[in-house]
């Protein structure tokens, strides 16, 4: 975390390298950095959403080359590695039943839309995650493609909120 005032104070590149674990997308990054000073972390989170919207088909395929399938945590160190933690920690994927619906629907939704399942997990159970898991499944490609940039938009506004404070 850090203060609106030390993130207004970064030079372009150290923004850039503070803002990439929200979403790397260079794009996105490039647009927020070069948008300060912010008068507050709201004016800040507002920018985030509207550079987001929309993301071009390949910026969701490079963002999600950063994001594990759910049930998955990534190990190490790294400030992505802990917010992805952090967002997947209502789901149990230690319990058996759990981990295999959810590595079942993780491998058929890439099977079918050939990428991993994106979704924003923080604040969700495992049962709420399935649940949609499922009802997306359900999804053509392109109704798919909208719903799965507008999970990344919220997901990098959310770290956004998480690494920016007042």
């Amino acid at each position: 975390m850090m203060r609106l005032d030390t993130f207004n104070g970064l030079g372009r590149g150290s923004a850039i390298d503070a803002l990439r674990p929200c979403l790397d997308v260079t794009r996105w990054v490039e647009a927020l950095a070069d948008g300060r000073p912010y008068d507050s972390v709201d004016a800040l989170v507002a920018a985030a959403g509207v550079v987001a919207s929309p993301f071009t088909a390949g910026e969701v395929e490079g963002a999600l080359a950063h994001h594990p399938p759910i049930g998955r945590r990534p190990g190490g160190d790294t400030a992505e590695a802990r917010m992805s933690r952090g967002e997947q920690a209502g789901v149990d994927a230690s319990d058996a039943a759990v981990g295999a619906a959810l590595a079942a629907g993780n491998l058929a939704y890439e099977e079918k839309f050939g990428r991993v399942f994106l979704i924003r997990a923080a604040g969700r159970s495992a049962s709420e995650i399935l649940d949609v898991l499922g009802e997306r499944l359900a999804h053509s490609a392109a109704e798919e493609d909208v719903v799965v940039a507008d999970e990344l938009r919220q997901i990098a506004v959310l770290r956004l909120k998480g690494l920016v404070t007042p």
